[in-house]
């Protein structure tokens, strides 16, 4: 497989809302806590990626990136994403939440999760974050996969959502410090997000 990993401008989100919604609602009947339960469908997580992310999207205050695989035999697909919520709080300027890292199904084990990761944090470096913060369902495969990328967990809360089958679990948080970007000639100018 082919990757290409793609930060999608305000003006292309929408037209991957669909994609979108494929991909969460793919996640989701595969067991991963994303905020939703068994059941949901594409429509409902396209839906959910159209009125609730879209406007923070347009407002500069998230940054989404797909992963398309080019290789496919119907063509290009959506087989990952992750996002990044810029903290909009004057005071808190220094930092964003990575959400919604997922990765299709079909495409686990091929190294995409880290990829996108990887692009997720350079791109917070770049627009001046020093922190990275996440939260992922403690015991889950994510948690391991956070600590082997260096993340750095402070703390457990208890019931803190659903699992898709809607079973309360504990939520692990991590963080990340990333050094501030220097681009190349040393001059550092805090980039647009």
């Amino acid at each position: 497989m082919t990757f290409t990993c793609t930060r999608l401008a305000p003006s292309e989100f929408l037209s991957y809302v669909d994609e979108l919604g494929a991909l969460l609602a793919d996640v989701v009947h595969g067991g991963s806590s994303l905020g939703f339960l068994h059941g949901l469908t594409p429509y409902e997580a396209a839906t959910w990626w159209r009125d609730s992310v879209g406007p923070s999207v347009e407002r500069g205050s998230t940054a989404v990136w797909v992963a398309n695989d080019t290789e496919g035999a119907a063509g290009t697909r959506c087989v990952g994403t992750i996002s990044l919520a810029f903290t909009e709080k004057p005071n808190g300027r220094h930092r964003a939440e990575v959400v919604k890292l997922m990765v299709h199904g079909d495409t686990r084990g091929t190294g995409l999760g880290r990829t996108l990761l990887a692009t997720a944090e350079r791109a917070a470096a770049e627009a001046g974050v020093t922190l990275l913060i996440l939260d992922t369902e403690t015991g889950s495969p994510a948690e391991n996969f956070y600590r082997k990328a260096g993340w750095d967990e402070v703390g457990v809360i208890p019931d803190y959502a659903a699992d898709p089958a809607g079973v309360l679990r504990p939520t692990t948080l991590f963080c990340k410090r990333l050094e501030p970007f220097v681009p190349v000639g040393g001059r550092h100018a805090r980039a647009g997000r």
